[in-house]
């Protein structure tokens, strides 16, 4: 493979795409400012690429007891856990600006025991770790742990449903080799500047 190429797969045209999906990109990049490379590689199957980003969608922007940056959190460590580059440096980019901080992101994907975060934080990756690694070894006191932390039945769901969704995105990512945008690398680095 070579070291520019996004992914082991063909990567479609955006102007080739089903409308709904070129749509969909072109919205995001409007927003971002450039297409992350998840949608172009993904896009190669775009009845997949359409289920995947609906059920994203639908962990990633549910209200509940998660903040944005906690969700990012978890992708994050998670992630790091399973080796995939691109989501630790694209959701590593992510969670910088969420939390407004530049240093969580690389302390969470590394070793979050270590991580300037909370203890509710901590717990909630514990849990979330423990999903990722040994989901058939979770017992009464995994949960009992997070509700010492008033998380709810429903957040603890949330915790495990975006787990267990980035395996997936993690292993897809491995798979076909798919390399973080350039861009991802500086976001969040550095505090933004006051408006006057």
């Amino acid at each position: 493979m070579n070291e520019k190429q996004i992914s082991r797969y063909p990567v479609p045209d955006i102007n080739e795409l089903p409308e709904d999906l070129r749509d969909r990109i072109l919205g995001v990049q409007e927003k971002a400012g450039f297409v992350p490379n998840v949608f172009l590689t993904l896009a190669h199957r775009p009845e997949e690429c359409r289920a995947f980003f609906d059920y994203h969608d639908a962990l990633m922007s549910r209200e509940g007891g998660l903040s944005k940056a906690e969700k990012e959190m978890i992708v994050v460590s998670t992630s790091g856990a399973n080796n995939c580059q691109y989501c630790v440096v694209a959701h590593g980019a992510i969670l910088r600006i969420y939390a407004r901080d530049p240093l969580v992101a690389d302390q969470v994907a590394i070793n979050f025991r270590k991580a300037d975060i909370t203890a509710r934080q901590t717990a909630m990756l514990h849990f979330a770790d423990k999903v990722a690694q040994d989901s058939a070894g979770l017992e009464d006191r995994d949960y009992k742990a997070l509700r010492d932390y008033d998380f709810s039945d429903e957040d603890i769901w949330d915790i495990g449903a975006i787990t267990a969704f980035f395996a997936l995105s993690n292993r897809m990512a491995n798979l076909i080799g798919m390399r973080p945008n350039d861009e991802f690398y500086l976001m969040g680095r550095s505090p933004r500047e006051k408006s006057a």
